[in-house]
């Protein structure tokens, strides 16, 4: 039981220092219907950026080499984890066994209305569908979502009201992007476009291998706030 003192300590702790936004931010209150999304590349980004796990700094992962450019914001939702649960409903879904979860947070792409020019911040969006993507046998789920509010957006709930020329750029974006001229292409496609309530079955999947891999995290937090810890007992 956390006492007065605890939860005073941990109230400055999160003033004094910058939560990780894979691990230190929730992934909301009202997920799966509205979610946090933290944004990492923006369709002007002719870099890939990417959280580093460690640390939580958004880093460069590499430039791009040709004109590849994601047609949307592009990022993770804290607090996920591609997996053995979404890797075992990919493999439910495309009967395909053997199919492995990347141990990566789970990918979120989010459309606006509204020019969006930098990465390393937060939103709220609304999931409406997803893709997905296996990468060399490897489930890398992305969830479609809208901006919450956005003013072209924003009364979208599912898929099937959403461009279908969006959702095809998309596509041809994630199975071209790391494709390189004179290599053989990468062993990656997109099996599947589903509807908002595959896409809200994904994101519980994601929370729950996210619970079972890091859960002792908040235990650990829970027994440094302890009155004995606190006071060095």
């Amino acid at each position: 039981m956390q006492t007065r003192n605890s939860k005073a300590l941990l109230e400055i702790m999160k003033v004094l220092f910058k939560p990780h936004p894979w691990h230190g931010i929730s992934l909301g209150d009202d997920a799966p219907e509205a979610v946090t999304c933290y944004i990492e590349i923006v369709p002007t980004d002719t870099v890939k950026y990417e959280i580093e796990k460690t640390t939580g700094y958004l880093k460069v992962d590499r430039p791009q080499r040709f004109s590849n450019a994601s047609p949307c914001l592009y990022g993770l939702l804290p607090q996920t984890l591609c997996g053995s649960r979404v890797a075992a409903f990919a493999s439910a879904r495309t009967s395909r066994p053997g199919i492995r979860g990347d141990q990566d947070p789970l990918d979120v792409c989010v459309f606006s209305e509204r020019p969006i020019t930098h990465g390393d911040l937060l939103l709220e969006a609304v999931p409406i569908g997803g893709l997905r993507m296996l990468d060399n046998n490897e489930a890398d789920e992305k969830i479609l979502a809208v901006l919450k509010g956005d003013a072209l957006y924003g009364h979208i709930q599912d898929i099937s009201e959403f461009p279908d020329s969006l959702v095809q750029r998309l596509s041809h974006y994630f199975l071209t992007y790391k494709q390189l001229p004179g290599i053989a292409p990468h062993a990656c496609e997109i099996t599947h476009v589903y509807g908002r309530d595959e896409a809200h079955h994904v994101i519980r999947e994601s929370k729950a291998d996210y619970d079972e891999s890091f859960g002792d995290i908040v235990g650990l937090i829970g027994e440094l706030l302890t009155p004995a810890s606190i006071n060095g007992d």
